[in-house]
C-alpha cells in the first residue's frame, strides 16, 4: 500500500461511522498499540452486507480497515473466517513492518471475533496467532 493510499484512507475512511441497522456490534482492544475498535456488521443469510467501525485507531489500522471493508462486503461469513495475515498482504500489496503488523491485522481479528460472537461458536481469535513467524 503506497503512502498516498494510507494517507487518503486514514484521513477519509468511508466506513468510519456507527452503523444504525447493524446485526452485531463488537468492541476489540489491542493493548500493544492502544487501538480500540468497535465494529458493526450487517449480516443477512450468513453474508456480510455491510461493515463499519468507530473509535480511535492508528493510521495503519484506519487505512487497512477501509481497504478491508471494500474487499469483504458480500462475502460469506465462512469466507471471512478463512482470511489471515496473507490476505492483508494481498490487499495492501506489500509486507508490513514487524512494528505495524498488529495494527494492520487488528480489524481482521475484531471482525472474526464479531462473527464468532454472532455464530455463538465459543471461539475467540488472538492477534498473536495470526502474525507471521
Amino acid at each position: 500500500m503506497t503512502n498516498e493510499i494510507i494517507t487518503y484512507y486514514s484521513k477519509t475512511p468511508p466506513n468510519k461511522f456507527e452503523m444504525r441497522n447493524f446485526t452485531i456490534r463488537y468492541k476489540e482492544e489491542n493493548r500493544s498499540c492502544s487501538d480500540t475498535i468497535e465494529i458493526f456488521l450487517l449480516i443477512e443469510n450468513n453474508i456480510l452486507k455491510d461493515w463499519s467501525f468507530e473509535w480511535i485507531t492508528s493510521i495503519i489500522t484506519t487505512a487497512t480497515s477501509s481497504v478491508f471493508w471494500e474487499s469483504i462486503v458480500w462475502m460469506t461469513l465462512d469466507e471471512i473466517l478463512q482470511k489471515d495475515y496473507n490476505y492483508i498482504i494481498e490487499l495492501i500489496w506489500e509486507e508490513v513492518s514487524p512494528r505495524r503488523q498488529k495494527s494492520a491485522i487488528f480489524w481482521l481479528i475484531a471482525t472474526r471475533n464479531a462473527i464468532h460472537k454472532y455464530l455463538q461458536d465459543g471461539k475467540n481469535d488472538d492477534i498473536l496467532s495470526f502474525l507471521p513467524n
